[in-house]
């Protein structure tokens, strides 16, 4: 097989006896990475320590692959000025969501010989919405049914929109319900003694036993660095 060390180094071709005692010397694995190779290709490495972080890159490869959902919405070539206020509003609710919009305009009887009026409506939704989405699929006639896709436009998050984001969250990170103990050792050998609590105090005809422990007691200390 061909060897490669746990830090990339090539070491060349080792029979299977001289891989497992150099993963060994290492107290690594000895993974066979690619088996169709000729010859095929090992490599020392932690495999628990791979394994998590395959895992971990899966994950983040599924949370980045969104699905995007496609919301509908219908409108009568003659509708009213109310309505179309109350529908352009579920209109841009779905686009500041982050789906695609569906607009389909609906002809009934001889309205379906006047397209024109189909077109000046998703003309007008076009410009209404221009900040928010653009046109995927033009407007196309379908029987007595016209439609045309919008897609949703990201914004970029601004800078100024981290930097409160990270200072809400380092001010969340300081309440008591997230306090986190930092705890650091101290030097290795030294001693410290136990204070009695108030429960423990000594009375006054019974001295305080005093305790010794040769395990490092350390201070504890909030996230805030006060012992």
């Amino acid at each position: 097989m061909f060897l490669v060390d746990s830090d990339g180094t090539q070491l060349g071709v080792r029979t299977l006896p001289e891989a497992l005692a150099v993963a060994r010397e290492q107290e690594l694995d000895l993974v066979e990475v690619a088996a169709n190779a000729n010859p095929p290709v090992c490599r020392i490495m932690n495999h628990g320590r791979y394994k998590y972080e395959q895992e971990q890159r899966r994950k983040e490869s599924r949370k980045k692959t969104t699905n995007v959902v496609t919301k509908e919405m219908k409108f009568r070539p003659k509708i009213d000025g109310h309505d179309y206020v109350t529908k352009m509003k579920h209109v841009e609710r779905f686009l500041g969501e982050g789906a695609k919009v569906k607009l389909t305009i609906m002809f009934r009887g001889r309205e379906v010989f006047h397209p024109e009026l189909g077109l000046k409506i998703l003309q007008r939704v076009t410009e209404d919405v221009a900040e928010f989405a653009t046109v995927e699929s033009s407007p196309r006639q379908d029987g007595r049914n016209m439609t045309m896709v919008l897609n949703p436009i990201r914004k970029p998050v601004s800078k100024s929109s981290k930097s409160r984001s990270s200072k809400a969250k380092a001010a969340k990170a300081a309440t008591p319900e997230t306090e986190v103990l930092a705890v650091e050792t101290p030097a290795a050998g030294a001693l410290t003694a136990e204070a009695p609590t108030a429960a423990e105090a000594p009375t006054a005809d019974v001295p305080a036993p005093e305790v010794h422990t040769t395990e490092a007691v350390a201070p504890a200390t909030d996230s805030a660095g006060a012992q």
